[in-house]
């Protein structure tokens, strides 16, 4: 029965696709302070950066975040991949290292069989010891859906951080992962076709990316996941007081992207950020096709960095503030 199940039939959004749109997110908290805590907290709400940080001494801050998803493929094993891969990714993306992290499992018991739950699980644990972290039990639930992830605890340098608002006009802009993900995703689950370049993609850990921005000085930074390229640039923007400058013909998408998008599948989280970020963005002549893939919901996407690294692409620039935010050539 396994062999025969879908799983991204259980789920009205897949992966990072599945977020609140960043819009209501963004109205959903705002006001809302950290509660206060004995230890000095480093990044926590301001700006929407990946994690929250706490310095423990001048040399050591502890990183904590949680990210978990519905199905964004039908495979459990890959899913569980996926899943875990996207979670670490938000310490990377501040220059952290990943140290322990426990499961989040949501599962229909009554309705998918708990062998798939195993092997989500077997996926998680897989990527994990790949990243040389921990992973120690976790909390379940019995739900309507199934969801899993991670909360993953880690280790930062304070002087090593790299947060949305740490950008300097002139410094360039480079991703470390193709843009596609979305689409081929959405795609998959309308057809059953499989695209081992995007499971390929978001089942890559972005240490090795990780590592190279720090050990190149740079300092801003995020990860593209569900709110695509413009939804996460367009938060450095505002939190560095800068605009973005995105190149589009210099944007790498994987094999097949540019076709699922003619072919119509565009998921409803990718058209939501796209309205999102449309009234502060500049496209110019950009088409409809561009611009729904520069806001393509990405899950397990790439570092967006102000710096150039090794195996990276630079993408574009950041500027003094303009009259767009984000401003596509």
């Amino acid at each position: 029965m396994t062999d025969r199940v879908r799983l991204t039939e259980y789920a009205r959004g897949g992966g990072c696709a599945c977020k609140i749109p960043p819009g209501e997110l963004e109205a959903m908290v705002a006001g809302l302070g950290p509660a206060t805590g004995t230890a000095e907290l480093l990044v926590g709400l301001d700006h929407g950066d990946d994690a929250a940080v706490v310095r423990l001494d001048a040399r050591t801050g502890v990183v904590t975040t949680a990210d978990f998803f519905t199905p964004v493929v039908d495979d459990a094993y890959d899913w569980g991949r996926i899943a875990a891969a996207n979670a670490l990714s938000d310490v990377y993306a501040m220059g952290g290292t990943p140290l322990v992290a426990i499961n989040l499992l949501c599962w229909p018991r009554d309705t998918l069989p708990l062998e798939l739950a195993r092997e989500v699980l077997r996926g998680g644990q897989d990527v994990a010891r790949e990243a040389g972290c921990h992973l120690a039990g976790g909390h379940s639930v019995d739900d309507d859906g199934p969801k899993y992830g991670l909360a993953v605890t880690g280790l930062v340098r304070p002087d090593e951080l790299i947060t949305l608002d740490a950008g300097r006009a002139g410094l360039p802009l480079s991703l470390t992962k193709p843009l596609g993900v979305g689409v081929l995703n959405t795609r998959h689950k309308a057809t059953g076709e499989v695209s081992a370049e995007a499971v390929a993609s978001m089942t890559t850990l972005n240490r090795d990316a990780a590592r190279a921005a720090v050990a190149a000085g740079i300092r801003c930074g995020t990860d593209v996941t569900g709110f695509g390229l413009l939804g996460h640039a367009s938060k450095l923007a505002r939190a560095s007081g800068l605009t973005v400058a995105i190149d589009a013909a210099r944007v790498p998408y994987l094999p097949g992207a540019r076709q699922a998008v003619r072919d119509g599948h565009v998921s409803g989280g990718t058209r939501r950020n796209l309205d999102w970020v449309s009234p502060w963005t500049g496209f110019g002549s950009t088409g409809e096709a561009d611009r729904l893939l520069l806001a393509d919901a990405q899950t397990s996407g790439g570092l967006l960095l102000a710096g150039e690294v090794p195996g990276g692409t630079v993408i574009g620039e950041l500027l003094p503030r303009g009259e767009s935010m984000v401003v596509v050539r």
